[in-house]
């Protein structure tokens, strides 16, 4: 009885109602919608930016001296926000009220602590932003890079992830001592927006196939219901191919195969091991952006893997990699309509990546963080 009252007031808290179900809007018209009002000063772009923890505030160094070096029209509104430094973090609402002004925004990985069961506090910062902004859509996009040592080359696919709700949704209590229990939430109407949100984004972008992330043989309800929302769409795209996979044999196609992939679209959980696990195909969280979209605003960073390397000796030896923070840059311009701006940052990048001659430690070189960023803005010219 009392596990059955606590689903009745879950569904009460979700407001769950198959006559409330929101159908998004399509990837090209989510980015229009976007800059409809942008936030501008004196003739500039304002972007929110939050630097984050660990090497992110030297990587965020790095964009800022490249955007002032090819002076373009952005003006950053550099916020701190931070949980394992609260004393140095701006309030979270004001970081909120930023992003929503200014609808855009470059931000570093916000680390998570492990410790926060005890004080009651579930949600991380990160959560709590995706939550706030309901920023539904992270997308990753995966592809092999001139310059970059890798097992496998000509990887080129696009990781499309839920990531409001499922197992990170913050539902975890102890039933009994010794027993917790954690509620994995999949609903009607979040799996269909994001199996829309793949099905457009793919068609923007010219993709062949979508494939479905899933559990479903072993989660029959909550994987099952995430499937079929994404079978059901489907039927409305009968130019692009749907299949299904799951998640574990994705895993090993992955590493196997993963020329195989075009667009990849799946819950949340499943979507943060294939993020990371796609991104050390490719030469790692260092060189590759994502992006977190919502129907009014849309928010760049590194894959969140970069937290692994956002610790211990990188921070402030100016050993880090900017490329990631910097493709998330160029995406920024680019969503911005500043697309001069946007083609020269990342044409720069590519080309000193693929010249070779100044790599980073974690590419397998021996170049600082300066090093790096000097050789883009000489690259610009």
């Amino acid at each position: 009885m009392a596990s059955i009252c606590r689903f009745k007031q879950l569904a009460n808290l979700l407001n769950v109602s198959s006559k409330n179900i929101n159908i998004p809007l399509s990837a090209k018209s989510l980015s229009t919608q976007s800059l409809e009002f942008p936030s501008q000063v004196d003739g500039k772009v304002k972007c929110t930016l939050i630097p984050g923890d660990g090497v992110g505030p030297e990587l965020c160094a790095s964009v800022k001296e490249v955007i002032q070096a090819m002076a373009a029209p952005v003006e950053f509104d550099e916020l701190f926000l931070s949980e394992i430094n609260p004393s140095n973090s701006v309030p979270f609402d004001n970081v909120i009220e930023s992003i929503k002004k200014n609808r855009i925004a470059l931000k570093g990985i916000l680390s998570t602590p492990t410790s926060g069961a005890s004080t009651g506090e579930l949600q991380s910062l990160n959560m709590k932003i995706r939550k706030k902004l309901d920023l539904f859509a992270n997308v990753v996009h995966v592809k092999s890079m001139q310059g970059v040592n890798s097992r496998h080359s000509n990887i080129n696919f696009i990781i499309i992830r839920e990531q409001t709700e499922g197992e990170y949704s913050a539902l975890e209590h102890q039933s009994v001592p010794g027993v917790i229990e954690c509620m994995k939430i999949i609903t009607e109407s979040n799996s269909r927006r994001i199996a829309k949100f793949a099905f457009n984004y793919a068609t923007k972008l010219g993709r062949k196939k979508v494939t479905a992330v899933h559990k479903a043989n072993i989660m029959k309800m909550s994987d099952g219901l995430f499937l079929k929302c994404c079978q059901e769409v489907a039927e409305s795209f009968p130019h692009i191919e749907f299949d299904s996979m799951i998640i574990d044999n994705t895993c090993m196609q992955m590493v196997s195969n993963p020329q195989q992939f075009d667009v990849m679209v799946m819950p949340n959980l499943y979507g943060n091991i294939i993020d990371n696990l796609a991104t050390g195909l490719v030469g790692g969280a260092g060189v590759v952006p994502g992006a977190n979209y919502s129907n009014h605003c849309v928010i760049y960073e590194p894959v969140s893997s970069f937290e692994v390397i956002s610790f211990g000796q990188a921070v402030g030896k100016n050993i880090a990699n900017p490329t990631a923070m910097l493709l998330c840059a160029a995406r920024m311009l680019k969503h911005v309509n500043l697309h001069y701006y946007s083609k020269k940052l990342q044409e720069s990048v590519e080309g000193v990546i693929a010249h070779g001659k100044t790599k980073t430690r974690d590419l397998g070189g021996y170049s600082s963080t300066t090093d790096f960023t000097r050789a883009v803005i000489s690259n610009l010219q």
